[in-house]
């Protein structure tokens, strides 16, 4: 199976602190990989260098090519991004957010297309926020917002997904919707990429990667005992993952 993304040798400095420390990794395309580990393990910091959002060194390919070698616009067209805690003009209307999803492919200027209407119309349905399509962020919760984004991310229809805590804001029964989406989005060929800090809903990845210190301790399936192991490791056993009516569960250490 080829890489849609692969990290050589890979470190990131912010300010004094060595955040990321010469990482080596492979991202198998049309999967769902799913970043965990404790807090301050640089697990966001990688997210934003596979994006190109903080400069670093080594080497990051996208299908091959170096991340260096290609221009905003054509990143932008390979690669949809949803971060943490973003921030959007909140008089903005819901359609024109999830639209700007859609400038990567849109001349300089140009005006949207019947394509890109129909991209933005299925993404918000897929979210479940059409019927807010006339409303402004700011007359929104913070889970809706959240789903609004998820949308913008999904209309940009790129090959890769990158996703830092998309589960934030998010009700039990809407991060289960969200999980549904990732589904539909592999299903069509997309590489998704996504941080969680909810290790139950990361379970159902293909692939885990689990950080700590700055480094990669383990990268596995999602299913494997050995990745079970290296999570209830980076967080000291205080948990433990146990199979339970054909699921993986979280449950605190036994007593």
């Amino acid at each position: 199976m080829s890489a849609a993304l692969e990290v050589r040798d890979l470190s990131l400095t912010l300010g004094a602190r060595l955040v990321l420390k010469n990482l080596d990794l492979q991202i198998k395309a049309g999967r769902w990989t799913c970043v965990v580990g404790p807090n301050g393990a640089g697990k966001s910091s990688l997210l934003k260098a596979l994006a190109g959002l903080l400069p670093f060194s080594g080497h990051v390919l996208w299908q091959g090519q170096p991340l260096s070698a290609l221009n905003r616009q054509q990143r932008a067209l390979q690669l949809s991004w949803l971060g943490q805690g973003e921030a959007s003009t909140l008089d903005l209307r819901v359609w024109d957010v999830a639209m700007l999803g859609r400038l990567p492919h849109q001349g300089w200027l140009g005006a949207s297309s019947p394509t890109d209407a129909q991209m933005v119309e299925a993404a918000l349905k897929a979210t479940q926020a059409w019927d807010w399509r006339e409303r402004t962020l700011g007359e929104l919760s913070g889970g809706e917002r959240q789903r609004v984004l998820l949308a913008r991310a999904m209309a940009g229809n790129a090959p890769t997904i990158l996703m830092d805590e998309p589960l934030a804001n998010l009700d039990p029964p809407h991060q289960v919707d969200w999980l549904e989406q990732v589904h539909c989005l592999l299903a069509q060929g997309t590489t998704v990429v996504s941080v969680l800090h909810e290790i139950g809903m990361a379970l159902h990845a293909d692939d885990i990667v689990v950080m700590s210190g700055g480094e990669v301790v383990h990268h596995g399936a999602g299913q494997d005992a050995a990745t079970h192991a290296a999570i209830e490791s980076v967080f000291e056993h205080r948990i433990r993952i146990h199979a339970l009516d054909g699921q993986w569960v979280v449950l605190p250490r036994k007593a």
